[in-house]
């Protein structure tokens, strides 16, 4: 462990600066173990309640939480990993569990999905925390994007958010919207994220495996189609066809112009409000959606999963605190204290009374990661994808330019395998 970090002491509920117990022992013959959590990924209200709880339900264990910041986390992770000194437990990125378990440095906890309830996992957590068929990760949290929309806008063009269930529905309530100085969707052309998810529900990936490696597949048919509806999405607003939403930052243009609609997490909602507080009590949550309405539509989940170190010599103790902050219990609290999407399907209904993360969890059943590969990290590097579509929006063939970024995706990954 590193000495002079500030730790929060979960055991007495405390924030102090001070050296780690380098010997990682006992307290009064109860098991001490070190986890790393991320910032904000918890808040103070709930670190004390969930405290409280873990203390009573297990005297014998102190756990010592240090809480680490997303920058610059991977490398910090992989140099712990690689040392005879690494944390008990670790808070990651659902799509970084692969490239801490490709060093070897993780615990496999297969035998504890069952025991875990992995069965109810959701695919967009769990499938990134395992790595050649055995779970490292155990799913924590989850987020997505949602649609949010003026309902004032809505209410004026006469479009029910309820009745759009489908792609169709969805192109068919953005033309109507689109009228009388309105942008119907303010759709950025690098937003690849929401292009992912439009691939996904054809039944096509960003990139698949072949044998032993991995090959870029924007090119196929199914790809192709996901291209093709975004395409038509984004034509229906004013978006920028080369950036993505951050540049200019979309929850600011929400706020400043006559935008119906845009794909974020529902925090851009809180944004938007907060660069225009008269648009308080007009803004509403749908999931997006699918190609049928019986199914919303892929989406990309985001969130967290957590480690063990192969490392560690207290594992029972460290997976007596996973499984307290994973179990249903605590997932429920959490999911309300944070507003996330609990980490399992059957779980949704903890946040039923909020529109925004209900629409998220709504999403997050079907929802889906990047590829599973630590390779996957130098393709994000580069991102061909954004530049592939702003080429196909602003004219260029589909087909040429998707065997491209294609091309891109397979020789960047083959270069970070």
């Amino acid at each position: 462990m590193l000495a002079g970090v500030c730790t929060l002491v979960i055991a007495g509920g405390l924030s102090a600066c001070s050296s780690s117990d380098a010997s990682g022992g006992s307290d009064g013959g109860a098991t001490t173990i070190d986890v790393w959590l991320m910032r904000d990924s918890v808040s103070a209200r709930f670190q004390k309640e969930f405290v409280q709880g873990f203390r009573a339900a297990h005297p014998d264990i102190e756990v010592k939480v240090q809480i680490q910041e997303w920058d610059g986390i991977g490398e910090k992770v992989t140099a712990a990993l690689a040392s005879n000194d690494a944390p008990d437990v670790i808070e990651t990125g659902n799509t970084q569990v692969a490239q801490f378990a490709q060093s070897g440095g993780l615990l496999d906890l297969s035998d504890k999905v069952d025991e875990l309830g992995g069965g109810d996992w959701l695919r967009g957590l769990a499938e990134p925390g395992a790595y050649e068929g055995k779970q490292y990760g155990i799913p924590y949290y989850a987020a997505n994007r949602v649609v949010i929309y003026r309902t004032d806008l809505f209410r004026k063009a006469g479009v029910d958010p309820a009745a759009i269930k489908t792609r169709d529905q969805w192109i068919a309530a953005t033309e109507k919207l689109n009228k009388g100085g309105t942008q119907g969707i303010y759709l950025p052309g690098q937003t690849w994220y929401a292009l992912a998810g439009f691939i996904w529900d054809e039944g096509g990936d960003l990139a698949e495996r072949s044998g032993d490696s991995w090959e870029g597949t924007l090119d196929t048919p199914e790809a192709l189609r996901g291209m093709d509806f975004y395409k038509k999405l984004q034509a229906l607003g004013k978006g920028p066809r080369d950036s993505d939403e951050a540049e200019p930052p979309q929850a600011e243009v929400m706020a400043k112009g006559q935008v119906a609609q845009i794909i974020s997490t529902p925090g851009g909602a809180n944004v938007v409000i907060e660069s225009n507080p008269e648009l308080k009590g007009r803004l509403g949550f749908f999931p997006i959606p699918g190609k049928t309405a019986d199914r919303p539509g892929s989406v990309f989940i985001g969130g967290s999963d957590l480690v063990v170190p192969a490392a560690s010599g207290k594992q029972d103790a460290a997976f007596t605190f996973i499984k307290e902050l994973t179990g249903d219990a605590w997932q429920r609290k959490l999911a309300v204290a944070m507003s996330y999407v609990p980490n399992k399907t059957t779980l949704a209904d903890a946040v039923a009374s909020d529109p925004g993360t209900a629409a998220m969890a709504a999403g997050a059943a079907v929802g889906r990661a990047t590829p599973n590969t630590p390779a996957w990290a130098a393709v994000e590097a580069k991102n061909p994808i954004k530049d592939y579509m702003t080429a196909v929006l602003t004219g260029a063939d589909a087909g040429a330019e998707a065997a491209k970024a294609s091309e891109s995706i397979t020789e960047a990954m083959r270069s970070g395998s």
